[in-house]
């Protein structure tokens, strides 16, 4: 059966940015609707030891740590609708979303907290051992690694930072480069260089994640020489994938102003989007930090600043 909602606080995407946003919203007396997209509860749904989030002395689990979130929004108020947002009309107020069951979804203004999606490798023995061993986050993970050796694949500034982060834990920090030069920064490659802790391995790909399943972990990497195809197997405890993020915001192009990479462009020290009434929170905006803590926190802010800027508009309306 289609649905038809209104909101005056309309909410795209179901992870730490959207849902806090729908708690603020709710407390607010907005009546938030909020549309959970294709992956509700967002990357965390797939992490499993969370251990860097405010507020929980021992580790918990990222699906666990959603739920709640999830509960805590229902309680205050929240309108949680199962849908894919397919269309979207930002030319008439109030916006417009259509979702994949056909149903309608209207809002005053509209928070957009959609996510970004990493890039891996797509190896099946990669997901095999996502969260057990192979992550896309050093500064989620990278303490789970003391003592121990790990790899990084990649050459850009993230994977640079991402192997210098992880000195601070690891014994041994491996480089997995595909070409025989980086493309990170000057800066981040001297500093790379001399690092006694950090080796890099030029002209190879990884090819397999080697692991035992009693227990789950990740032994060790499969390389191949992309020049003469000799393989070699390196020891690790863990691969770190840094080859970048995609922001999920393919369904607004053309509608919203954003960079390069596709990550929506935001006011500085802001929420607020090239649209009037539109904002954008969390990982879809936020191509540095990319943390479930400064997502929650931009998820707030695009509420609050919905708030205002509902409150600015009905005082307008109200003195003409």
């Amino acid at each position: 059966m289609m649905s038809s909602k209104y909101s005056k606080v309309l909410i795209l995407g179901s992870g730490p940015a959207g849902l806090t946003a729908s708690i603020y919203a709710a407390r607010a007396n907005l009546h938030p609707v909020l549309v959970h997209g294709l992956q509700p509860g967002g990357q965390m749904t797939i992490t499993t030891d969370v251990e860097n989030y405010p507020g929980f002395a021992d580790v918990v689990q990222g699906p666990w740590l959603m739920e709640q979130m999830k509960r805590q929004a229902t309680a205050v108020g929240t309108d949680m609708v199962t849908d894919i947002i397919t269309e979207v009309d930002f030319t008439q107020r109030p916006f417009v979303c259509v979702g994949d069951s056909g149903g309608h979804y209207q809002g005053e203004s509209l928070v957009i907290t959609t996510g970004a999606q990493a890039r891996w490798l797509g190896l099946e023995s990669e997901e095999r051992y996502q969260g057990f061993g192979v992550s896309a986050c050093a500064t989620c993970d990278g303490f789970f690694f003391r003592g121990k050796t790990v790899a990084v694949v990649g050459g850009g500034n993230t994977a640079v930072e991402e192997a210098l982060f992880l000195t601070n834990f690891a014994s041994k920090v491996w480089l997995i480069h595909r070409r025989d030069e980086l493309r990170a920064e000057k800066m981040l490659q001297d500093r790379l260089f001399a690092n006694d802790k950090v080796e890099v391995i030029w002209n190879h790909r990884v090819e397999e994640i080697l692991g035992g399943t009693d227990p789950k972990v990740v032994t060790g990497v499969q390389l191949r020489n992309i020049h003469d195809g000799v393989m070699r197997n390196v020891p690790v405890d863990g691969l770190f994938v840094a080859i970048g993020h995609t922001p999920n915001t393919s369904l607004f192009r053309g509608h919203l102003e954003m960079d390069q990479e596709g990550y929506i462009n935001t006011e500085s020290g802001s929420t607020r989007t090239s649209i009037s009434g539109v904002f954008a929170a969390g990982d879809v905006q936020d191509k540095i930090y990319r943390q479930a803590v400064t997502a929650a926190g931009s998820g707030c802010m695009a509420a609050l600043e919905a708030e205002k800027y509902l409150a600015s508009r009905d005082s307008a309306q109200a003195a003409e």
